[in-house]
């Protein structure tokens, strides 16, 4: 969930820290340029007030008009050459009554005319357009009136590189740049530890409900830490899990203390029954039914017994060698086959290991290898396979039995589930149904599957990693 929620988080984060830092770039452009225009307009200024004794002196064909001139001229030509910057007075027909240098005229662009003309009009220029660093080329034209009498008589127009400009506002923006990586860093710092906080108690949550799924029933959250509302839901959690418990602890100790309780009135009828039958003919099929019904009820009660014991039992899970435990089985089976007249093998790995409670693994294998005895002919053969499939190890016990059909194998390993075709077995129906059990509380599992050209396949399925870590 954070490799989903911290993105997002960034993503947000980012665009703000984006849309404060454009306009902010944008307007410390605009800045450094209008200080240079102001700078401009006021150099415009004094320029303006030289021209305008000039242009009197001319006019009036007043003595010494030359030499002022030639003093404007001087003048313009220490400022192009301090400064680098190309200016020029010009009359209202372009010409020029001084420039700096000789050659410059007035640029002939849309912005320049534009320019002009309203410095004609008696109004200083609009301010120029942005120049961006990225425009090495960009110069900034500023053209102030000159005024004589009420009139506007010429223009002082100023035309000046923008290399230092652009340079300011460059290194202005660096440190934008380096403000915001700085910002973006400590977004997603807490970001980082936003989402920590928001989803330590989801994933607490998660092992729990992992836990109690896998049949550790006393999984449980500490709601100290995250938001409210996570805290809520892990004390409602607590309290559905305490419920729930309760719920099968009483399911547990009913089946335990009914398959106890009828034990004993069982045996007792059982032996009523042996004691009426020494008063009845030898061979009576009416007591020989009663019998086998009571010596089946007696089974189911005893499977009854050890379903609730497996329920309740608390899985002491660790690394176990499966390979040598499965061929201990395998062993210890193999004369109640050899009786029957069944062949049993083991084949697969010879090592592997895996997680898993050995005496329940070791139940689950009984419960499994009984079963496929019990429904396999005489002459035919069930053979037990390990394997180990990415993080799972396998053991297989498949038969030569006459198997199930598919509507079948959705139901086998249900509580007191026998097919139809082997009610004459026996059995109670609990053996795969306590297997599994067995096999859930250590985080393993049991499945079922044809095994042509008729048989089933039983596989059990423990883990190779410890389970109670939980998913990620």
């Amino acid at each position: 969930m954070r490799a989903r929620l911290l993105p997002l988080l960034v993503v947000l984060m980012a665009g703000v820290l984006l849309a404060l830092g454009f306009p902010l770039a944008v307007s410390l452009a605009a800045g450094q340029q209008q200080r240079v225009v102001v700078d401009r307009i006021d150099d415009s200024a004094r320029f303006a007030a030289l021209a305008q004794f000039v242009i009197d002196a001319e006019g009036s064909k007043a003595s010494g008009a030359d030499e002022r001139r030639e003093t404007l001229r001087q003048e313009l030509n220490r400022y192009q050459e301090l400064y680098g910057i190309r200016v020029g007075i010009f009359f209202r027909d372009d010409n020029a009554l001084v420039r700096s240098p000789g050659w410059w005229e007035l640029p002939q662009s849309e912005q320049g005319r534009r320019a002009f003309e309203d410095a004609l009009a008696g109004r200083r220029s609009h301010d120029p357009g942005q120049v961006w660093p990225w425009q090495p080329g960009g110069r900034l034209l500023v053209i102030s009136p000159v005024v004589l009498d009420g009139d506007v008589v010429a223009v002082v127009a100023t035309d000046s590189p923008t290399d230092q400009m652009r340079g300011r506002i460059l290194r202005g923006w660096l440190l934008i740049v380096a403000g915001l990586g700085a910002a973006m860093l400590v977004a997603f710092g807490a970001a980082l530890r936003l989402t920590s906080w928001v989803l330590k108690p989801v994933r607490t949550l998660d092992v729990a409900a992992h836990g109690i799924a896998t049949g550790r029933m006393n999984s449980r959250v500490a709601a100290a830490g995250g938001p409210p509302e996570l805290r809520r839901l892990a004390r409602s959690f607590n309290e559905m899990a305490d419920n729930v418990e309760d719920v099968l602890e009483q399911q547990r100790a009913f089946v335990a203390d009914a398959s106890h309780q009828l034990r004993n009135p069982l045996a007792a009828l059982l032996l009523r029954i042996e004691l009426l039958a020494l008063e009845l003919p030898e061979g009576n099929e009416e007591i020989a039914s009663v019998r086998t019904e009571g010596k089946r009820l007696t089974q189911v009660l005893d499977d009854l017994l050890d379903l609730a014991l497996a329920e309740h039992a608390t899985a002491e899970i660790g690394v176990v060698d499966i390979a040598g435990l499965a061929a201990e089985r395998v062993t210890a089976w193999r004369p109640f086959a050899e009786e029957k007249g069944v062949r049993l093998t083991s084949t697969g790995r010879s090592a592997a290991t895996g997680w898993a409670d050995p005496i329940a693994l070791s139940s689950a294998l009984d419960a499994v290898i009984d079963n496929a005895l019990k429904f396999t002919p005489q002459g035919e053969a069930v053979e037990v396979t390990l394997s180990v499939d990415g993080d799972l190890v396998r053991v297989v016990v498949a038969d030569r039995g006459p198997g199930l059909t598919g509507e079948e194998l959705l139901r086998v390993g249900d509580r007191f589930w026998r097919s139809g075709l082997h009610q004459n077995i026996k059995g109670s129906g609990l053996g795969l149904s306590i297997a599994r059990t067995l096999l859930a509380a250590g985080g393993g599992s049991l499945s079922y599957a044809p095994n042509p050209p008729h048989g089933l396949r039983v596989t059990v399925a423990v883990p190779r990693s410890d389970p109670d870590a939980g998913p990620e």
